[in-house]
């Protein structure tokens, strides 16, 4: 058993690590990071003892790590793994696969939709639409895409929206390095699109036309910051009678002597100039020098129900926070999970909460632990 404040373990599954933590009508899909594994169905009806229902796979060099549910469609990402060094099947396209989950146990697949380059990484689905960042021909670094599942066995593309620069099949040139400025997931509050873009920071689109998103503002604090923006999740209520935005930064891609990345707390009552007000580090993160990647921030729940929220700390576990003062953000419960065998640290990748109040952690190398906060 891990160990917490304000948090106790109620049951753990034992599975290959993953990237994805989702759970509705107490089924929980995980979704690995690694294959021969690509998303493992889960009964959790009794959390002290889950069952595994059915499992898909994904061929070498490609991974499906994340995962998404809604009226009766599971939907997972196709992507090259560029971890794993064994040579993908030729036939290998990465993109998205479209399931019939009506029945848990038995995944039907309905289509798989197919694009060019490394595939879809992360995405949103409200149980119609697919909110993702795939990579497409004639563009640089992964675009932010609308998909209409209304028919799941022929989903339709309804629109796209790229930072100026991507397009250079239409002549744009990037002002940056590679895929820097890339779309790593949108997220969807009413008509609009709360959109990260790794090195370029976070945007917000308006969505009221579907077909036409359209920009409305943005914020970019990488440098002087060094971690790549990998989350920008809206709060879905008022705080003292503002909105906000809670940006998470994630914990790669910078020098091993750079500040570990955390959470942001972006105050957007003028959404056509958000404000930080606010941040938050796991207490003594930064007294030692020379930090390891992997060591801070990864990923807050993206299911808020109140002003606690869950995140996902890497070698720091699972950390719940506080938001109902934005200015200042503090900790209120903790819970460390045991080490995945083979490691010296546990690597907490993301996390979910269910009807019932349980947290569930994944781990991307290994296990998923169910807890309830106390």
């Amino acid at each position: 058993m891990g160990s917490g404040v304000g948090i106790r373990q109620v049951g753990y599954f034992d599975c290959a690590g993953g990237g994805q933590v989702v759970v509705q009508d107490n089924i929980a899909y995980v979704a690995h990071m690694k294959s021969p594994h690509g998303t493992s169905i889960i009964d959790v009806s009794d959390p002290k003892s889950p069952r595994e229902l059915a499992t898909l796979g994904m061929p070498q060099g490609a991974h499906s790590h994340k995962v998404r549910v809604g009226n009766g469609l599971m939907v997972v990402n196709h992507e090259i793994n560029h971890a794993d060094t064994r040579p993908l099947p030729a036939d290998f396209r990465g993109g998205i696969g479209i399931y019939d989950v009506s029945k848990p146990g038995s995944p039907h697949l309905l289509r798989r939709w197919e694009t060019a380059g490394s595939g879809v990484h992360r995405f949103d689905f409200d149980g119609r639409y697919v909110y993702m960042s795939p990579t497409l021909e004639g563009y640089v670094g992964n675009i932010a895409m609308i998909m209409d599942l209304k028919d799941p066995a022929h989903p339709a593309e309804v629109a796209r929206w790229w930072m100026p620069g991507q397009w250079i099949e239409g002549g744009e040139k990037p002002t940056w390095a590679k895929t820097a400025h890339r779309c790593h997931h949108p997220l969807r509050l009413g008509n609009r699109l709360y959109t990260s873009y790794w090195f370029g920071g976070f945007v917000i689109l308006d969505i009221d036309d579907l077909a036409k998103p359209k920009l409305v503002s943005g914020l970019d604090w990488s440098p002087p910051f060094a971690c790549p923006t990998h989350t920008a999740l809206p709060i879905p209520f008022d705080i003292r009678g503002r909105r906000y935005l809670l940006v998470a930064d994630e914990d790669v891609q910078r020098p091993v002597d750079a500040m570990p990345a955390f959470v942001w707390i972006v105050d957007i009552t003028d959404e056509g100039r958000p404000v930080p007000v606010g941040s938050f580090q796991v207490d003594g993160i930064e007294d030692k020098p020379q930090q390891p990647l992997m060591t801070g921030c990864h990923q807050p729940c993206e299911k808020v129900t109140g002003t606690e929220i869950p995140c996902a700390w890497f070698s720091h576990g699972l950390r719940i926070i506080d938001i109902s003062n934005p200015h200042a953000i503090r900790e209120v419960a903790h819970f460390m999970p045991d080490l995945p065998p083979g490691s010296d640290r546990v690597q907490s990748n993301d996390v979910t909460v269910d009807a019932r109040g349980l947290i569930y952690l994944i781990d991307r190398l290994r296990g998923l632990t169910i807890l309830e906060r106390v």
